[in-house]
């Protein structure tokens, strides 16, 4: 495939970075990876009312946290609206596109006599070829743009095929406000011409905007750049995706513990595949990465997957690698401001030794935040319900006859204290879990944790003495 393939993102900083955008975004790069081309990132900041630096900031982090970066500085839509003013007097000289001076109330008249004869509301042409000499005094006209009145456009879309489009059903759609503002319509066209867009790869919403889109190109004598129209995101339940199934920012799942490498695997299969591979390295997916690939059908969100699949990215990182991730999402995480304030250096190394058992066990870094809280809690601990209750049913005997041992112990490894407390469940006539259990309830305050010979060595001899006797 030739190697000057041109994608965007296009976002409107309104709001964050969605996991639909994400995806948008996502698929894009692969492309402009798998082809050797570039991506590039266009800001659609016209709506000057709802735009705001704070989302525009939001939707540049999201995408560096996701690993999604960009070719050549941002472009602001806002900031081009010279441009887009001046192709569309371009449109005027060639007689491709006309002023309109119909008002409000004939506009309403309009639409209410194509409702009653049972059509869709449609613009009607009315100054479509008319003399501007008849323009009345004092109204600011809009520019329309003269649309085809016979047989279709044709829309060959990578992802939906041929569509085709009545051209009757197209209308001469404003390119130019009466304030001389560019529309949406028009500002797309002439932003994806002049940054030399050759692929458009966005949402299937904006299907309909392919027709309008092509009939300005083809007015300018542009090409027209190769659609691919992905399927919208729906719930589990197959209804539009919702803040109540996850539509939330990137930001949001960050909050909630996710890598963003898994999130990365799980929305590239939201709608795309490569066989029946689930876990996919990055390398893998701009390798395999075609655009002809994606469903045509809407992808259902699973956060059950999702889960499943960090869980899987956090057991295969690396100790290291996964601890040092850890620390720098603790300040996004609920709680975690306060988790690293009272870490400090003892607790980040107690923190680096526990992260085998700890990883094991949690499917996102909030998990994993809540299991190792222990590593850092203050003395005496606060025992969850479970924890309180092995205690007070025979815990704290089981504790205060095995201290003795453990002072008297040499050697402080989890091998040392395992063979210390099986020899003491032996002698007793207890089974280990009776005596584990009482264990771990003192040493971490909670019900469940990584293994207690393991937490023993990572709290170290005088920390475990300490909580012990605080227990027994």
């Amino acid at each position: 495939m030739t190697a000057n393939v041109v994608t965007r993102f296009a976002p409107s900083p309104t709001g964050y970075l969605h996991i639909g955008g994400a995806r948008t975004a996502l698929f894009n790069w692969l492309f402009a990876r798998h082809t050797g081309g570039r991506m590039l990132l266009r800001i659609e900041d016209t709506d000057r009312e709802r735009s705001t630096d704070q989302a525009r900031d939001a939707i540049l982090e999201g995408l560096s946290w996701l690993g999604l970066g960009w070719d050549e500085e941002p472009v602001s839509q806002y900031e081009r609206a010279d441009r887009h003013r001046a192709v569309a007097l371009e449109l005027l000289e060639k007689g491709e596109a006309y002023h309109c001076y119909a008002s409000q109330e004939e506009l309403t008249e309009m639409r209410e006599k194509a409702r009653a004869e049972g059509r869709p509301p449609r613009y009607d042409g009315r100054w479509r070829d008319r003399d501007p000499a008849e323009a009345p005094e004092g109204v600011k006209p809009v520019v329309r743009i003269k649309a085809p009145r016979e047989g279709e456009t044709i829309v060959h879309d990578k992802v939906q095929g041929e569509v085709r489009f009545p051209n009757k059903d197209l209308d001469d759609f404003i390119i130019l406000r009466s304030d001389g503002g560019p529309t949406y319509m028009h500002a797309v066209v002439v932003d994806d011409h002049d940054m030399g867009v050759t692929h458009i790869i966005r949402g299937d919403d904006h299907l309909t905007n392919a027709a309008r889109q092509t009939v300005i190109y083809k007015a300018m004598g542009w090409d027209v750049p190769v659609m691919a129209h992905i399927p919208l995101i729906h719930g589990p339940d197959g209804a539009k995706l919702s803040k109540r199934h996850g539509a939330l920012g990137v930001e949001a799942y960050r909050e909630m513990g996710y890598l963003p490498q898994a999130l990365r695997n799980y929305l590239v299969r939201l709608g795309w595949s490569h066989g029946d591979d689930e876990v996919i390295s990055l390398d893998k997916m701009i390798e395999w990465f075609e655009i002809e690939d994606v469903n045509k059908g809407a992808a259902r969100f699973d956060f059950a997957k999702l889960e499943a699949l960090n869980g899987l990215y956090m057991r295969q990182s690396g100790d290291r690698e996964l601890y040092d991730v850890f620390l720098d999402t603790l300040p996004h995480l609920p709680d975690g401001p306060a988790l690293l304030e009272r870490m400090g250096e003892t607790g980040r190394a107690r923190l680096l030794a526990a992260m085998p058992g700890l990883k094991e066990r949690a499917k996102t870094l909030v998990e994993l935040a809540d299991s190792a809280a222990f590593l850092f809690a203050e003395r005496p601990l606060a025992m969850d319900e479970k924890a309180a209750q092995i205690l007070a049913d025979g815990g704290r005997e089981v504790v205060a006859a095995l201290l003795p041992r453990f002072e008297a112990l040499g050697e402080w490894t989890a091998a040392a204290t395992e063979a210390e407390v099986r020899a003491h469940a032996e002698e007793a006539g207890l089974k280990l879990g009776k005596v584990a259990q009482p264990l771990r309830a003192a040493l971490t305050g909670r019900g469940v944790s990584p293994g207690v010979f393991d937490v023993l060595e990572v709290l170290g001899r005088e920390e475990s003495l300490g909580r012990l006797r605080d227990a027994g």
